[in-house]
C-alpha cells in the first residue's frame, strides 16, 4: 500500500496526529474527517500495509455497527458469518447456542488493511514512521496572531491533537507518564493459523477454559477459507516456566497443543502478544493527546476482546479531536463522551473479573444456566463482546459477594 511522502503532508501544524493504523487509529481518521472534511489528518505507523497483527481474528457485530456510523460497510466483504458460539468451562459446562448476531474472523492482515484504506480515501495521509518521542511546544499561529500550544512527535511532525493508537505497548502513553499495567492486570496469549478437519456442522467460535493459570482459556474461531485462527490466553502474573526448565514461552505453546488437539498450530504464524486488561485502565489526561484501544487498556477482561472497544473509542477520540472548541480540551471531552459509552460496562466487567478470578466454578453456574435461558446466555455475550451490564437484580448480589470475598 503507498504510503504518503514528506512531501504531500500538509505543511502546517496538522489538525489530529494519529500514532497507529490500526482499528482504533483508522476509526480515529474517519471519524474526524466525518466531523470535519477539511481538517489535515495524518496516521503514522511503523508497518508497511498489509501487515500480520496478532490477534483473535474476532470482529463482533458491535464493531461492525461503530464502522458502519462512520460509512464503512465493506471490512468483513467475503467472509462467513459466524452466528454460533461454544463455550467450555474447567468444570465441563458447556453452552454452544446461536447467537442474535452474527459475528465474523478476518485476519488483521485484511481487516486492518481495509481500513487503513477507508481512512485515506476520506482524505487521511498515511506515513510509516516509528514514532520515538513527544514533546509540547508552541508555535506561531497560522494567522500571524500569537502563538498556539502544539505537539511534537519525532522532533519534526507537528500537531494540534495527537491520538496515541499505538498498541499494548504504547509510546504515546508513556509520553505521558502513565505507566504500563501491572502483570495481574495484563494477559499474555499466543496466536497461530491451523487447518480445520472436515466438517459438515455449522461454524461455531469455540472457546475452550482452564484450571491451568485461571483465568485463561484457548479458542478457535474459523475464518472460512479452511483454517481457523487458535490461541491460549492467561494473566501474565501466572505465567510461569516448566518444571521441566521450559521456557514460559514454551510453556504457552504446548498448553495450546494439549487444549486444541484436533486443530495443530502452523508452528510458521505462533505469535505472542500482550493484553492490557481494563481492570487496570489509565484516567485519561486533559489536553490534547489522547489514548484509545490498547493503547487505553481497553481490553476486556473476561473475554479479551478489543478490536470493539478500539474502533468505538478511536472514534469518540476523533470526534473529540476536532470538536473540542481548542485542542486542549479534547482530553476532557474525550473522557466524558467515553465514560459516557462505556463507564457503567467498563465498571461491570471489573467487578466479574475479579470474582470469576478468584471463583472458577461462578463460571460454570453460569454457563450451565445459560444452557436452558436464552435471556442469560444472550447478557453474557453482550458483556464479553460489547458493552452489556449486568442486570439490575443481579448487580447488588454480586457486590456483596465481592466484598466478602475481599475479606478472606
Amino acid at each position: 500500500m503507498r504510503v504518503d511522502e514528506s512531501a504531500d503532508l500538509p505543511d502546517r501544524t496538522i489538525d489530529v496526529l494519529i500514532v497507529g493504523g490500526g482499528p482504533a487509529g483508522c476509526a480515529a481518521a474517519l471519524a474526524a474527517l466525518r466531523e470535519r472534511p477539511e481538517a489535515s489528518v495524518v496516521i503514522a505507523d511503523a508497518a508497511a500495509f498489509p501487515r500480520d497483527k496478532t490477534c483473535g481474528d474476532g470482529i463482533a457485530p458491535h464493531g461492525l455497527d461503530v464502522l458502519r456510523d462512520l460509512g464503512v460497510t465493506d471490512a468483513v466483504a467475503g467472509y462467513q458469518p459466524v452466528d454460533r458460539m461454544r463455550l467450555r468451562t474447567p468444570g465441563g459446562a458447556e453452552v454452544a447456542t446461536p447467537s442474535a448476531r452474527a459475528s465474523y474472523v478476518v485476519p488483521r492482515e485484511v481487516f486492518d488493511a481495509r481500513l487503513v484504506a477507508a481512512a485515506r480515501a476520506r482524505g487521511a495521509h498515511l506515513v510509516r514512521r516509528r514514532v520515538r518521542t513527544l514533546e509540547f511546544a508552541d508555535r506561531p499561529r497560522p494567522d500571524g496572531r500569537g502563538r498556539e500550544p502544539v505537539v511534537v512527535v519525532n522532533g519534526a511532525l507537528t500537531a494540534r491533537v495527537v491520538i496515541g493508537a499505538d498498541g499494548a505497548n504504547s509510546v504515546v502513553r508513556r509520553g505521558l507518564n502513565l505507566a504500563a499495567n501491572p502483570p495481574e492486570a495484563m494477559a499474555i496469549a499466543v496466536r497461530a493459523y491451523a487447518d480445520l478437519p472436515a466438517d459438515e456442522r455449522p461454524p461455531e467460535q469455540f472457546i475452550h477454559m482452564t484450571d491451568d493459570g485461571w483465568p485463561a482459556y484457548a479458542w478457535s474461531f474459523p475464518i472460512g477459507d479452511g483454517r481457523a485462527n487458535i490461541g491460549y490466553g492467561m494473566l501474565r502474573s501466572r505465567l510461569t516456566g516448566g518444571d521441566d526448565g521450559t521456557s514460559a514461552k514454551t510453556v504457552l505453546h504446548r498448553t495450546l497443543a494439549r487444549m486444541l488437539p484436533q486443530t495443530p498450530a502452523d508452528p510458521t504464524t505462533l505469535r505472542a502478544h500482550h493484553l492490557p486488561l481494563s481492570t487496570h485502565r489509565p484516567r485519561q489526561p486533559n489536553g490534547p493527546v489522547l489514548l484509545a484501544g490498547d493503547a487505553a487498556s481497553l481490553i476486556n477482561p473476561l473475554t479479551g476482546e478489543g478490536i470493539y472497544y478500539a474502533l468505538l473509542s478511536g472514534s469518540l477520540a476523533g470526534q473529540a479531536a476536532v470538536g473540542a472548541a481548542n485542542p486542549a480540551g479534547a482530553g476532557r471531552r474525550y473522557r466524558r463522551s467515553l465514560d459516557a459509552e462505556l463507564g457503567r460496562h467498563l465498571r461491570h466487567t471489573a467487578l466479574l473479573a475479579g470474582l470469576v478470578g478468584r471463583r472458577r466454578t461462578m463460571m460454570d453456574a453460569a454457563v450451565r444456566a445459560a444452557r436452558t435461558r436464552t435471556e442469560l446466555y444472550d447478557t453474557l455475550v453482550e458483556i464479553g463482546l460489547g458493552r452489556g451490564t449486568i442486570p439490575a437484580s443481579s448487580l447488588t448480589r454480586l457486590a456483596v459477594r465481592r466484598t466478602m470475598s475481599g475479606r478472606r
